[in-house]
């Protein structure tokens, strides 16, 4: 449906989908200005008196991901993909954002009538050159190849991600809101959409991350193709994936190395990683309880350092509604050491039965020990090192 100019009330009826009652509704619908970046686009106006405001409208709305649209066009800026498929629109503020901040062609796709109106009237309102499809995007990704492909789905983007890496040429980004079936809160739900065993620990909000990580690469691999991850993160009630696919049997065969599981004991903060899809039976060396098999999943680091470097920079340079928030979590990635879990040291000290030191004194102990040792962005508590348990114990529970 690229090229489409119609007034709202001019919208051409086809077959069933656009009987004149739902013409009538798309016209009365409540619409109000929201601005991100450079970009002023109409949205839904949203249920303030519901308890969850976001999707309340009758065209799904989310103004808490504005740092994840920011994220996006920060990254794409460096990247230049040659186009880009904004594969479920909605309001189309992503694709148009795309558009009309990081100069990049773009397709945005819908298959719902009401959402394909609503783009189409925000192209015409920002004056942006966007293609606009209606279509579901599995059958338009098993047609149609783009530069870039970014799934943001209400949801999983499991049953979308299949098609997306058969669609995308280079840079795929995916984000996920699923976060119980990932971090192990609704278990038979992970095990179904992500072929993965989770595990509700501490560090649950990482294990979601390198689950989700881990199903696109095994997705990925049976197309001779690899995953080099460029930018992934957790925040709040999402993770997000900014991924760089390669070509090739060799970028697969790469790919699946670092594939594996975290092996958990139930009754310590004692874990261990192992590469490889088959988990094996392993034994705690502290408490000689069998550990937990974890994942499989991807292990080692999530993200490209130059680009996290010149992410950072540019930020500074942009018009970013969530500029405050996202130069400290791309600063605290920069410094992340690339071990595959994080401990909590409150979690911690609460097992020792001790007041927790300040953040910065742990960090301090583990370095005096010679190991290195990083905050992490998963948690405010969370410390990332290779030190081996009793280091960590020693650096939480030492009085002095």
């Amino acid at each position: 449906m690229s090229g489409l100019s119609h007034s709202p009330c001019s919208y051409p009826l086809r077959g069933n989908m656009y009987m004149f009652f739902g013409l009538q509704q798309m016209c009365a619908m409540d619409l109000t200005e929201v601005r991100e970046g450079t970009t002023t686009v109409l949205v839904p106006v949203q249920d303030a008196t519901a308890r969850f405001p976001p999707g309340t409208g009758p065209i799904f709305f989310n103004r808490k991901m504005e740092m994840n649209r920011d994220i996006t066009i920060l990254l794409l800026s460096l990247l230049e993909p040659s186009d880009y498929l904004d594969a479920m629109g909605a309001t189309g503020i992503r694709g148009l954002r795309v558009a009309g901040e990081c100069s990049i062609p773009v397709t945005i796709c819908d298959r719902e009538p009401a959402s394909v109106w609503l783009i189409t009237r925000n192209r015409e309102h920002t004056g942006l050159p966007v293609t606009v499809v209606e279509r579901d995007v599995n059958a338009l990704l098993s047609e149609q190849s783009f530069d870039a492909v970014d799934l943001d789905p209400f949801g999983t983007p499991a049953m979308f991600t299949d098609a997306a890496i058969r669609g995308c040429r280079r840079f795929l980004s995916v984000t996920a809101t699923d976060t119980a079936p990932l971090c192990g809160a609704h278990l038979k739900a992970g095990i179904r959409r992500y072929g993965a065993v989770p595990m509700n620990t501490e560090y649950h909000c990482e294990v979601g991350l390198r689950i989700l990580l881990g199903f696109v690469a095994r997705q990925t691999v049976k197309y001779d193709r690899g995953v080099t991850p460029l930018f992934c993160y957790a925040r709040e009630h999402y993770t997000r994936l900014h991924l760089r696919l390669l070509r090739g049997a060799q970028a697969a065969d790469e790919t699946l190395k670092r594939l594996g599981y975290i092996y958990q004991c139930r009754r310590c903060p004692y874990r261990e990683e192992l590469p490889g899809l088959l988990a094996h039976d392993r034994t705690c060396p502290h408490c000689t309880e069998p550990l937990q098999p974890v994942g499989p999943l991807w292990l080692g680091s999530t993200r490209d350092g130059d680009i996290v470097c010149r992410m950072l920079a540019a930020a500074a340079e942009r018009e970013l509604g969530t500029k405050k928030d996202i130069i400290p979590l791309l600063d605290t990635c920069r410094q992340e050491l690339p071990v595959s879990t994080f401990y909590d040291y409150h979690h911690i000290a609460k097992a020792l039965r001790c007041s927790p030191p300040h953040i910065g004194t742990v960090l301090d102990r583990i370095r005096a020990a010679g190991y290195p040792a990083t905050r992490t962005h998963f948690s405010g508590y969370g410390i990332k090192t290779e030190a081996p348990l009793s280091v960590i114990l020693d650096a939480v529970g030492r009085s002095s």
